[in-house]
């Protein structure tokens, strides 16, 4: 199966939606690399940046799911080059 690196930003202005934001990031944890959140107390939202390597439609899916969670905002990045199955 073909795969792409992809960096999906996040910007949450509600921190109560975290415990749903985070439900949905685990569902797809076995396509994450790595995450880093900052808080940016000063306005008073978390910064987000998850990793992936997953088929092109895992991430359209997750990035789609983080659209529809309110106050939620997020933006992908793709990696130009894929990655096909050694298997």
């Amino acid at each position: 199966m073909e795969t792409r690196v992809a960096i999906i930003g996040i910007i949450v202005e509600d921190p109560g939606i975290t415990p749903r934001l985070n439900e949905l990031l685990s569902q797809y944890g076995e396509y994450i690399i790595g995450r880093m959140g900052l808080p940016y107390r000063a306005r008073g939202i978390n910064v987000i940046s998850v990793i992936l390597d997953a088929p092109q439609d895992v991430i359209s899916a997750l990035s789609g799911k983080l659209g529809m969670l309110p106050n939620v905002s997020g933006k992908t990045i793709y990696s130009r080059l894929s990655k096909g199955s050694e298997g």
